[in-house]
């Protein structure tokens, strides 16, 4: 080829069918379809996006302008980054000005810590907590129903130092959320938003740049929501919430610069880093039709790495879940992140988990470079035909929310409710059935570690009502403020927050009980045949009883019915699993079920299913196909039952 020719060659352009050609090969017998994915969110993912699957014309607006899907800031994180605001965990309020002192001085960007009750049993601390930092750094507290007396304690450090103009960021609580988890709200529903309005123009007249309204969407995240009823919920709490205000005789310019919102990131990558783009579409929207300039339509998010997605065994693969999550959170735009530790699951943490989950944000800071783009995320026509879908199908349920009454009222009907458990039963499902594979719990078990069961935690939610000022007088006289706390009487059924991992847990803990009173949970393995012929279902069998923290005791290579029965004899083994390839099943035949039945009473599982004869099996006294489309959970839960039964039944 001479130069000349080179520089007339073109490459052939590419086209759509040209790939699906291409792959229609690959898959031979299957169709391209095999490749889609459905999700939770009724969303059916492709496995190539082209220019094609978005808007005709559609060109995509820049970082900084409306509608705001590429963030709220023209040059991204390089202009203004994300604030590092992970939760301090605390016993008193020495320990926590200790903690947040250290934490600041290593890289943390922002006070964030849980707000507890016991946090106000030294009020005249608190505030000297809030104190000694100046007000060089923002916060980043979601005050729940503690707000009143949280931003009292801010307004007596303020009022010491002089600084009340330079308090940045948020002390701020969703009364929906705290009634979504309470069961309800303190007071009568008008009652309640008056009182609280008034609490934040008295806190907007010391703090004009201070956020107070929260939309936190974690409740629901934790219950199993999808990433589509989340956003929904998002902004019918946040139009309720600003209709509350406006109702109040707030102006809107006023209300929408006090909110912020707050979003768990799961384990689906792309699919968080949409929803965050999306929930600044929806938002812009909204506050468009209460008549915002675009200035006004900017949303500032606040997220947290998912609890949800956390598991209390095998806890260093959680490190690997929360930079994923917080990879994904970055990429959507966050301006405040909580990173959790790797051993949050199990109730604790310690100074080398708190660094970890630190130094996972500076990482993506400093070594991904993740500030030094603006959204990076632009441009996918995954990511962006993802993004049009999620906002269009949460702007839909949004709809139907507002048609039942809006949020406050879904919660009161249990209507909501019922959709997110619908959700969390589909996720329960895939995860019983190892559709979903969660690493150290579910699939690759150790059985080996030890691991303590934690503790069930206080679920009360008190309140503190009054107003700033008396709350603050309370301070100043070092009156007790615990006295002023009301537990909430429940007028609706709440949600219950949890972790998709703990009915794997919970089998592993019963597991553990009959370990400790001398009972090892053991399954006997029938292994037929050369290695070779029955390895791959004894391991599949092995790895399937470890998620229910079950042991196996595998044969020898068995060729007859004599050596089968010889093996159960010389164990002490109750249950037993017969594995084998095909040819071993069809030689031996459902009669190796049959002389064990007769001679020996135990319980008989096989592993796969029979090409032939599966009702013989059956008969013959089989009581369950383990495979991988059998239901996991189901089955492990049913073999340590007859273990307990035995227990029992030998007490």
């Amino acid at each position: 080829m001479t130069i000349e020719s080179m520089k007339a060659a073109a490459f052939h352009k590419a086209e759509l069918d040209d790939w699906q050609k291409k792959v229609a090969a690959s898959l031979k017998e299957k169709s391209i379809q095999s490749l889609y994915t459905d999700t939770y969110e009724e969303i059916i993912l492709k496995p190539l996006y082209t220019k094609a699957d978005l808007p005709d014309g559609w060109t995509g607006a820049l970082p900084g302008t409306p509608d705001y899907r590429r963030g709220i800031e023209p040059l991204g994180y390089q202009s203004v980054t994300w604030h590092i605001a992970n939760r301090l965990s605390y016993k008193d309020v020495t320990e926590l000005k200790e903690k947040m002192h250290a934490a600041l001085a290593k890289g943390q960007t922002a006070i964030s810590f849980e707000v507890k009750p016991n946090l106000f049993m030294d009020p005249r601390g608190l505030a000297e907590f809030f104190a000694s930092f100046k007000n060089n750094y923002p916060l980043s507290l979601n005050a729940g129903l503690l707000q009143t007396p949280l931003l009292a304690a801010l307004s007596v450090a303020c009022q010491e130092e002089g600084t009340s103009r330079k308090v940045s960021g948020f002390v701020a609580a969703d009364p929906v959320a705290e009634a979504s988890l309470n069961g309800g709200l303190p007071k009568k529903e008008k009652i309640f938003f008056a009182e609280w309005a008034r609490m934040l123009k008295e806190a907007d007249q010391q703090w004009p740049q201070l956020k107070t309204v929260l939309v936190h969407t974690v409740p629901y995240h934790d219950s199993g929501a999808s990433a589509v009823q989340e956003l929904a919920a998002s902004i019918a709490t946040g139009a309720y919430l600003l209709q509350q205000l406006l109702d109040q005789g707030w102006e809107s310019k006023k209300a929408l610069s006090k909110f912020v919102f707050h979003f768990a990131i799961g384990s689906n990558f792309f699919m968080e880093t949409a929803k965050l783009r999306a929930a600044r579409i929806v938002w812009s929207k909204i506050a468009e039709a209460y008549g915002a300039e675009p200035e006004d339509q900017k949303m500032v998010l606040s997220a947290e790495t998912s609890t949800y997605t956390k598991t209390i065994f095998d806890p260093y693969v959680n490190m690997l879940r929360t930079g994923n999550e917080a990879f994904a959170a970055v990429l959507g735009g966050i301006q405040y992140l909580h990173t959790g530790s790797f051993e949050e699951a199990m109730g604790t943490v310690s100074t080398f988990s708190e660094r970890v989950a630190r130094n996972t944000q500076l990482i993506l800071k400093a070594e991904a470079h993740l500030e030094k783009v603006a959204d990076p995320a632009g441009g996918s026509w995954y990511l962006e035909s993802l993004t049009n879908e999620l906002a269009e199908k949460a702007w839909d349920l949004f709809l139907e929310l507002d048609s039942r009454g809006g949020i406050y009222q879904a919660l009161k009907s249990g209507w909501l409710h019922e959709q997110i458990d619908k959700t969390a039963h589909a996720r329960e499902e895939d995860l019983f059935k190892r559709k979903t594979s969660i690493v150290g719990t579910n699939v690759y078990a150790n059985l080996s570690e030890t691991v303590r069961q934690p503790e069930v935690q206080n679920s009360n939610r008190p309140y503190f009502g009054g107003t700033l000022r008396d709350c603050k007088k309370m301070i100043e006289s070092e009156e007790p403020l615990l006295t002023g706390f009301e537990d909430i009487e429940q007028s609706f059924t709440r949600l219950e927050p949890k972790r998709l991992s703990q009915p794997f847990e919970k089998l592993r803990f019963r597991a553990k009980v009959l370990e400790k009173i001398g009972q090892r949970p053991v399954v006997g393995l029938l292994c037929l045949n050369q290695l070779k012929k029955h390895k791959p279902r004894a391991d599949f069998i092995t790895g399937l009883l470890s998620a229910g923290g079950i042991y196996t005791l595998k044969s020898d290579e068995i060729y007859t019915v004599q050596e089968a029965l010889d093996f159960i004899k010389a164990s002490s083994v109750k249950q037993f699993v017969i594995c084998g390839d095909q040819a071993s099943y069809h030689s031996f035949g459902p009669k190796l079920a049959l002389e064990i039945m007769k001679k020996y009473d135990v319980k008989l599982y096989l592993a796969g299913i029979p090409e032939k004869k599966a009702s013989e099996w059956n008969t013959a006294g089989i009581g369950d196909f383990l495979h991988v489309r059998s239901n996991a959970y189901q089955s492990l839960s049913s073999i340590l039952q007859e273990m307990e039964e035995g227990n029992n039944a030998k007490a």
